[in-house]
């Protein structure tokens, strides 16, 4: 994964920021909650810690909502343009999940696993070395 520092902004460019140190992981998800948000077959995730996330412009807007599990889950985006920016989860507290397509270098981006394939879209096709998990269909992200 990229190191040292990260930038991303939102479409309209009311909202900057940036990322220092390692990302913890990179996910695919094709779970229902995250191809409606996302509006596409899945959505993507950059884990940082949260210490390591920075907004350099703007104010962002959030929206609150629950997992299935009803676990509290927080989504950030631009007040002008909509883009989402990041969410945090309760059940994964100290971390930001920054949606990386707000990055300004998108090249390296190459998720490590990906989760929620029971419900992917079915012309989606996931390479074959990839990590997977698998649910049942219809469920929202996991826990």
């Amino acid at each position: 994964m990229a190191e040292s520092k990260l930038t991303g902004g939102c479409q309209c460019g009311a909202i900057r920021y940036e990322v220092v140190g390692t990302p913890k992981r990179q996910v695919a998800c094709h779970c229902t909650a995250c191809q409606r948000q996302s509006g596409s077959a899945f959505g993507m995730t950059l884990v940082v810690n949260e210490e390591d996330f920075r907004l350099t412009k703007g104010e962002l807007k959030t929206y609150a909502s629950k997992s299935h599990a009803g676990r509290a889950k927080l989504g950030a985006f631009c007040p002008e343009c909509g883009t989402r920016i990041y969410h945090k989860s309760e059940w994964r507290k100290g971390t930001v999940s920054v949606k990386p397509g707000t990055l300004d270098d998108t090249r390296w981006l190459k998720p490590e696993m990906h989760l929620w394939t029971s419900s992917k879209q079915p012309w989606v096709v996931i390479p074959a070395m990839s990590r997977r998990m698998l649910k049942r269909e219809g469920r929202r992200c996991p826990p």
